[in-house]
């Protein structure tokens, strides 16, 4: 069976119809707390670290956890004064993972053109994940 749209295009049309920021719009609001990043790569991929303050929500999760009625929501999505920034590898993913959740009603969400990649290559803030937990804890 031929593919009769393939990844490119959805991925541009997700963009089309999604907030897009760079990663310097992104670094810039960094210091709000009304912003969360949300890492939706593989578990596999987060062996070279994430953003500082990223939650990570595997992309094959995202709509199970932010969905209320799902026995696996997360509650950090049911908070509609956050703005949710989704980031991938390149920002493919998180375009598709954006258009995915507004179309299921929110409005909050928005993702990160370029990715970890362009997150590492503009000299983002990082942590490993046992710094991650490390940080987690001394808050708790």
């Amino acid at each position: 069976m031929p593919i009769t749209k393939g990844f490119r295009a959805l991925v541009d049309t997700a963009m089309a119809q999604v907030t897009t920021y760079s990663v310097a719009e992104v670094l810039a609001k960094l210091q709000s707390p009304r912003v969360q990043l949300v890492d939706i790569r593989d578990i596999r991929e987060l062996d070279a670290g994430t953003a500082v303050g990223a939650f990570h929500a595997p992309r094959g999760m995202l709509e199970f956890w932010v969905d209320p009625d799902s026995p696996y929501h997360k509650k950090l999505f049911a908070d509609e004064h956050k703005e949710f920034i989704l980031f991938c590898g390149l920002g493919w993913r998180s375009a598709l993972a954006a258009k995915a959740l507004q179309d299921m009603g929110m409005t909050n969400v928005a993702h990160m053109d370029g990715g970890w990649e362009g997150w590492v290559q503009a000299g983002g803030p990082t942590e490993t994940l046992d710094q991650q937990k490390a940080r987690r804890a001394a808050k708790a």
